[in-house]
């Protein structure tokens, strides 16, 4: 049986469904309330706010972050499904890790990064509000924000940005140092992911802009996806990935595994889109759902067409990463779209999914499990969607372009740097006899199925 409290919080959670419109706040206009992270609104903002309101906004709130950070599982699903068992041990580790160096790295630089406020060092560019998190008693009421406290705003952002890093692994999975990988997990994290989001969400020169970035395709996917890139070229393919100029495929170890991710992730989804509207105003949480929904479902059929299309059978693989495609896209405007434009929009996500898997192996860039075309093809194609297919026209396809160009230029060269590096000092690759072994045995001394090993790379 349910407690009591968890019952309370259920009864809030319905009355923010049924509660008509006694908070309008949209993204942008969220936004704008809470740039810095650490700067009240002035008062006449927050008028006419009650208690109970700001209770109902702030436990949405918390929900939502509840279903961004089991993300965390659902991305370990896929990419340890995705790869074969010998590595199981070590993708599994890896997400572990990872969303706790991003949440730590966040508390400690990232966020106030991220959210400069007033200190700007350099405007619209650059600014820090200083070591670790901290409030006074105004960071628990609506006189902070009339979405949620100055604790729940942290924790949304913090799964944000562990997001952000776990998207990098599965590029790199089955032949990246556990070592190296964690420490270009902590930079990426801690200093580069929040300073070039604070051009956006930290009310940066991009915002001044009005580039547009709902929930993250550029800020979180694309920022990912350009330290994927970089990983996947500094280290090279897999052995035996590409043979006489042929691309030779390494199939994954567990389906089943890779199907509970995507579902995972589908569901987080609703919370990664449906919080960014910062508050549970009715009408703009369902709205952002159904846009979501939607592209999730289109970008399905969109890869299950194509791949049956191009591959003349329906490819599983293919069509799960056509989901997470659909989900990517639409998070850039999932806000400022129509309903028929979110299908389009996943439809078309899930198309580019198929399409970048072959042009990333005509390359001989190796991914195993299609980061790079769910999260920085379907990152950059959403983004630029807004520009095509937004109802709002200060959100112009010039603009897209220009915040997309930034990240890239600024992300993929940094990863790369990082990346480069850490491979003349330390090194980023495991030995060939390693690699053929099993990154559990090598890297832990442990496997995932015990009781087998493995000494090939099939």
């Amino acid at each position: 049986m349910m407690s009591g409290r968890i019952k309370g919080v259920c009864m809030m959670i319905a009355g923010a469904l049924i509660v008509g419109g006694s908070v309008a706040l949209a993204q942008e206009e969220a936004g704008a309330l809470i740039a810095g992270g650490s700067v009240a609104p002035a008062q006449e903002a927050v008028a006419g706010v009650s208690a109970e309101m700001f209770a109902i906004n702030n436990v949405w709130m918390m929900v939502a972050t509840f279903l961004v950070f089991i993300m965390n599982l659902g991305f370990a699903m896929v990419e340890t499904g995705l790869c074969r068992a010998k590595n199981a041990t070590n993708i599994l580790f890896k997400n572990t890790v990872i969303p706790s160096i991003g949440i730590l790295g966040f508390a400690l630089i990232g966020f106030n990064l991220m959210y400069p406020g007033k200190f700007n060092i350099i405007e619209g560019i650059f600014g820090f509000a200083g070591f670790g998190i901290g409030t006074d008693a105004a960071g628990v009421t609506s006189a902070y924000n009339v979405g949620y406290t100055y604790w729940t705003d942290f924790l949304f952002q913090a799964m944000f940005a562990a997001t952000a890093a776990t998207i990098v692994s599965g590029a790199v999975a089955e032949r990246v140092k556990l070592g190296s990988f964690l420490v270009f997990t902590a930079i990426y994290v801690t200093l580069v992911y929040p300073f070039v989001g604070s051009w956006t969400w930290g009310g940066g020169w991009l915002k001044g802009l009005n580039f547009h970035d709902f929930a993250g395709s550029t800020l979180v996917h694309s920022v990912g996806g350009w330290g994927a890139l970089a990983g996947a070229l500094v280290l090279g393919p897999r052995l035996g990935k590409y043979v006489n100029g042929r691309v030779r495929p390494i199939m994954g170890h567990n389906l089943a595994l890779v199907t509970v991710g995507v579902f995972m992730l589908w569901l987080g989804w609703f919370g990664f889109n449906g919080g960014s509207v910062l508050s549970a105003d009715p009408g703009m949480v369902s709205f952002v759902l159904l846009t979501t929904t939607l592209a999730a479902a289109a970008g399905t059929l969109g890869a299950m067409v194509t791949s049956w299309i191009i591959q003349k059978k329906p490819d599983f693989t293919m069509v799960l990463n056509g989901c997470l495609a659909g989900l990517v896209g639409i998070t850039a405007g999932a806000d400022v779209v129509t309903v028929p434009a979110a299908v389009i929009i996943g439809l078309i996500a899930g198309v580019l999914a198929v399409l970048g898997v072959m042009f990333f192996d005509k390359l001989k860039i190796d991914d195993p499990v299609g980061a790079l075309s769910v999260h920085l093809v379907g990152g950059v194609f959403g983004t630029l969607a807004v520009g095509f297919f937004s109802t709002n026209p200060d959100f112009t396809i010039k603009t897209q372009l220009i915040g997309i160009a930034s990240y890239g230029i600024f992300c993929f060269p940094a990863a790369f740097l990082i990346f480069w590096i850490l491979k003349k000092t330390i090194g980023i690759r495991v030995s060939e006899e390693e690699e053929l072994k099993g990154l559990d045995i090598g890297e832990h001394g442990q496997e995932a199925y015990s009781g087998f090993q493995f000494f090939t790379n099939s």
